[in-house]
């Protein structure tokens, strides 16, 4: 099979068409004939040797796949071959056939086509998670989310409006905020032109935020903990930026605040009934047209890399794709 592999840790340029051998399934693990693979933050992190699973070399990135059940393990019985299915793969997705764990493999509804299939998964499934469990968003309560127009934070925007939250989106173009906007944000920050605390301040006229959804880091993290209202969450999602910041714990002290940390993957793992539950509200919202997420750019599996530099560089507004 053809794949974009990683044969050294280094810059997604370094990644190389070359051909290997199609794995076969264990007893437990689905292989998928791959359609389309999302890109998402990990891919920029796996091939640097950043990210906290380290694959062996050579390997391709790419977490998040949809496509066709080639062969199924002796265990495996919710899928068969032929089957349309999405999953988590971690790595590998970059490929034309992947192995996936058949827990982390689930069949497509019916009508949803391989590229939303390939962008459903680790955003939805990350925001919803973020918002629901760990931020116990309520009805009326003021959301701000930053990296607003990213995957995962335009998917923040959607679905704090299903869930009746006043959301304010943060991003640092005119462009990306025009999409928020058009993705329900009722108000927008447009933080490489306006102050984040004076204007989370202003909007929230004096109260604050009662959550604030982080998947950006660095140097907005600090001003965002101090424009949290009273008895406010503000969640720990990413590093987009590239720099985990270090927050003065008298913040949410004076605050009554609480600095929760996401991991939606450790969560499907570990509370895999909760996040099915999540799951089946994704794609009820999905198959009602409410929830859909903006396709920046379909990329060919030679130009993967270009896929994870875009992704790297913030260019990308909303997901892109690569599509085998």
């Amino acid at each position: 099979m053809k794949a974009l592999l990683c044969h050294q840790f280094g810059e997604p340029e370094s990644l190389t068409m070359s051909d290997t051998e199609t794995p076969k399934p264990g007893p437990s693990q689905v292989l998928i004939k791959v359609k389309a693979c999302g890109v998402n933050f990990p891919d920029t992190l796996i091939i640097q040797d950043k990210y906290q699973f380290k694959p062996e070399l050579p390997f391709a990135p790419g977490g998040e796949v949809s496509g066709i059940v080639e062969a199924i393990g002796s265990e495996v019985k919710h899928v068969k071959p032929g089957d349309k299915v999405f999953a988590l793969t971690i790595w590998g997705g970059f490929a034309e056939f992947v192995l996936a764990d058949a827990h982390k493999c689930l069949p497509m509804p019916d009508g949803m086509d391989f590229v939303t299939g390939a962008i459903t998964m680790y955003t939805c499934g990350t925001s919803l998670h973020a918002l629901k469990q760990r931020g116990t968003l309520q009805a009326g309560e003021t959301l701000v989310v930053l990296g607003a127009a990213g995957g995962v934070g335009l998917a923040a925007v959607q679905i704090g409006k299903l869930m009746g939250a006043h959301v304010i989106a943060v991003a640092s173009s005119d462009e990306k905020l025009n999409l928020c906007e058009a993705s329900g944000a009722d108000e927008t920050i447009n933080y490489t032109t306006e102050d984040l605390k004076t204007r989370i301040k202003e909007l929230t006229k004096g109260k604050g935020a009662d959550v604030i959804y982080d998947p950006v880091g660095d140097k907005y993290s600090e001003p965002a903990v101090r424009s949290l209202a009273w008895g406010g969450r503000y969640l720990v999602v990413g590093f987009a930026a590239g720099v985990p910041a270090s927050i003065r714990l008298n913040l949410p002290l004076l605050k009554g605040a609480s600095i929760v940390g996401v991991f939606w993957g450790a969560f499907a793992q570990k509370q895999p009934k909760e996040s099915f539950e999540n799951f089946q509200q994704i794609l009820g919202w999905i198959k009602s047209g409410q929830l859909k997420q903006n396709i920046y750019r379909e990329y060919p599996l030679e130009e993967g890399g270009q896929a994870i530099r875009d992704l790297m560089d913030r260019k990308v507004i909303g997901k892109n794709v690569v599509v085998i």
